[in-house]
């Protein structure tokens, strides 16, 4: 049976995670609030984000400013988005 949480995101009853995708308190709040599905969202954000703006994994500012994306992501906040892309059409 699947595990399910009322995701943060979506405020709904989601499948959850299989697993904490972060070490630590972050990672256990992930697990216990937020679905498979908008974590699967979150990615492929991040990915544009970490693209667009030529963001450096190794740079700590760099992974400071997408964790507190992440958050806002999350949290319903207005977050930061990619300037001038255009989603393709479904």
């Amino acid at each position: 049976m699947t595990r399910t949480v009322m995701c943060r995101k979506y405020n709904e009853e989601l499948p959850g995670l299989e697993r904490p995708p972060y070490p630590g308190a972050k990672g256990r709040d992930i697990f216990d609030h937020i679905s498979a599905q908008a974590w699967g969202d979150w990615l492929k954000h991040q990915t544009l984000l970490i693209n667009e703006k030529r963001l450096n994994m190794m740079n700590a500012e760099d992974r400071k400013y997408l964790s507190g994306e992440m958050d806002k992501f999350f949290s319903g906040e207005d977050y930061a988005k990619a300037d001038g892309y255009v989603p393709p059409a479904q």
